[in-house]
């Protein structure tokens, strides 16, 4: 096996004025972590670097990526992301400070996967949000996400907020997959209410390219709701969708919603 050059990111938390005080120093201290994680859409988006210097545009159009989160990546710290050549694959990983906090693996099948928006149900965020349980999370609910117009504006600062160097995505006018990733977590919090919640992992299959000026929602289904370890655990299937008409990505999206330091008063 051989390995590409280590991609070293100083890690930036773009979510500490967001409602999820996970992201908030003082809640992840009283939870025993050092400080507010850097969101896990941003390390798979860091992840995401070295695939893209092995396959290019290729990989985005039709690629896959799995991301694990371990333990937090925190904000100024250096994420060392390191990709191992096995076979077709990249096995991927993260660490920062001594520590492994991320692993996962990325591919480039031979051939684009074929699915069909007919299978995803387009539903609008719900008026109302209710706190996350297994009743506003039930299995089989259908829920999706405020859109999101992708402005000139909004582009260049993610691709600042992620660190990219990569100039293909600002040449080309291409949207970030962490960006493209974040659309899920949008799934979550535009229809319940999450106080501290974790992002634990994702597996996505990329199916085409989202561009500056295109119109992003997600139709996605409760496939899991269960409790393990104490926490409180969602997973949907997600179809992160441009302009209503084309699909860019579908992922499976774990998160713990409740975690057992809130059932303790943490």
């Amino acid at each position: 096996m051989s390995a590409l050059p280590t991609y070293r990111v100083s890690a930036y938390n773009t979510a500490k004025a967001s409602e999820n005080k996970i992201h908030d120093d003082a809640t992840a201290q009283k939870f025993g972590f050092k400080g507010g994680f850097v969101g896990g859409v941003n390390v798979y988006g860091y992840m995401t670097h070295l695939p893209v210097q092995r396959w290019g545009r290729t990989w985005l159009e039709r690629g896959t990526g799995e991301a694990r989160f371990a333990k937090p990546v925190y904000e100024n710290a250096i994420a060392e992301v390191t990709a191992t050549e096995d076979g077709d694959a990249l096995i991927l990983q993260v660490d920062s400070e001594g520590v492994r906090c991320a692993a996962g693996r990325a591919a480039l099948p031979a051939a684009a996967a074929s699915i069909s928006l007919d299978d995803y149900r387009a539903v609008a965020p719900r008026t109302e949000r209710a706190p996350a349980d297994e009743r506003s999370l039930a299995v089989g609910d259908w829920i999706g996400m405020t859109p999101l117009h992708v402005t000139p504006e909004m582009h260049a600062q993610d691709l600042a907020d992620l660190r990219e160097t990569d100039p293909l995505y600002r040449t080309e006018g291409l949207v970030h997959p962490g960006v493209i990733l974040r659309t899920c977590n949008w799934a979550l919090t535009h229809n319940v209410i999450l106080p501290a919640w974790i992002h634990m992992g994702s597996v996505v299959q990329n199916l085409g390219l989202a561009r500056v000026g295109d119109t992003l929602t997600v139709r996605a289904r409760v496939t899991k709701n269960y409790e393990h370890k104490g926490h409180k655990w969602v997973e949907l299937d997600a179809l992160v969708v441009a302009n209503e008409t084309t699909p860019v990505a579908q992922v499976v999206h774990g998160a713990i919603y409740r975690p057992r330091q809130l059932a303790e008063g943490g």
